[in-house]
């Protein structure tokens, strides 16, 4: 007798179309809001993802808020309070059990109970500025992810894609966060925590969108200076790591780059990232024995998936490096079973993709994930 089928996967990426900021007398530190068009679904989603394009001059900084649901609109879930910089405000996100049934903040994601699914989702950014001044914050672009996929929490393992001939690989620089170890351990410890800035890092650097030296005088010494300096821009100060998925690519967009968090379904439609030229940062996670030659096991991992070698098998730059402090040791190759399965059974397929405004992106599948 076959088990249970396992349970499909939706998913769901939209940048949403945003009103006329609100104006009027500041109350306080709000100077204004912007609110999103709402994104409706064929699906009820369990999981909430959203991205976005901002900049803080000065004393600004911004809040964003979600709410969803069936019918009716929950209320508003305030989840992160963000600017591009730690001067005025400490970036952080507002995790938690809220005041809706059914929803939590977990970090950089939106939780919804599977019997209370989503099928409405809208986005709302508060403005915000301290003091009197001249300074406001500007939303460019705001984008929500919504799916439903199992959980790893779940006994439904994703069966790994088919395996075709693929062999494209591209060049990126290599990085490891263990040449960091120990160092700025206010932010999370130091480097040996900083796998997703550092993987950011190999992203921006293989399109020139490094910040410039200038931007990172405060780190006085050390290799690869402007890692430290990704890892405190991205840093979460409530959930207390530089790995939260929605901080990275908003860090991104500041580096001019058009930067989001999606899901993907399988290395299949990794592959055609990599054919358009487009590297992704891959979030996964797997014990010691379920990654062969990782050298490590992993709660959750950020690394970047540069291609996939003549045999299918994904080639990666592992900012981890098998644990040994040299950037030689970044490059290298896993099985693909074993890594689509790290990836797709521990966040779902998460990634970020992020690349310049003017590269063309392979055409979205029907049910549209980019």
């Amino acid at each position: 007798m076959s088990g249970p089928a396992a349970p499909s996967r939706r998913i769901a990426f939209r940048w949403l179309d945003l009103e006329q900021p609100t104006t009027g007398v500041p109350a306080g530190e709000l100077i204004g809001s912007v609110t999103s068009a709402p994104l409706e679904l064929d699906f009820a989603a369990t999981s909430v993802v959203t991205s976005w394009h901002a900049a803080t001059p000065g004393s600004s900084w911004i809040e964003v808020l979600v709410r969803g649901g069936e019918d009716a609109w929950t209320p508003w879930v305030p989840i992160a309070r963000w600017a591009d910089h730690d001067d005025v405000v400490e970036p952080t996100s507002m995790s938690g059990h809220v005041d809706v049934d059914g929803v939590h903040v977990a970090t950089d994601e939106v939780r919804i109970c599977p019997d209370r699914g989503w099928r409405r989702v809208q986005i709302r950014v508060d403005l915000m500025r301290r003091g009197t001044g001249a300074d406001r914050p500007v939303l460019h672009r705001v984008g929500v992810l919504a799916s439903r996929v199992p959980g790893r929490d779940t006994d439904h393992h994703p069966a790994p894609g088919p395996v075709a001939s693929h062999d494209r690989v591209l060049e990126l620089p290599v990085y490891s966060q263990q040449l960091h170890h120990d160092r700025f351990s206010e932010y999370d410890g130091g480097g040996g925590s900083w796998c997703s800035p550092t993987s950011l890092a190999m992203v921006l650097d293989h399109v020139g969108a490094l910040p410039s030296p200038e931007d990172y005088t405060w780190v006085t010494e050390g290799p690869d200076r402007f890692v430290p300096h990704l890892a405190r821009r991205c840093f979460d100060h409530a959930y207390g790591g530089a790995g939260n998925w929605s901080f990275n690519v908003a860090y991104a967009a500041t580096r001019g780059m058009t930067a989001f968090v999606t899901r993907l379904r399988s290395f299949a439609e990794a592959e055609r990232f990599i054919d358009a030229g487009l590297p992704l940062v891959l979030s996964v996670a797997f014990e010691a024995d379920q990654l062969n030659g990782a050298g490590y096991r992993t709660d959750g991992h950020l690394l970047v998936l540069v291609g996939f070698g003549a045999d299918g098998d994904p080639v990666v730059h592992d900012p981890a490096s098998h644990t040994i402090r040299d950037n030689a040791a970044v490059r290298t190759v896993y099985a693909r079973e074993q890594l689509e399965r790290a990836w797709l059974g521990a966040s779902g397929g998460i990634v970020y993709v992020v690349h310049p405004p003017q590269a063309v992106l392979p055409t979205a599948p029907a049910e549209a994930n980019w």
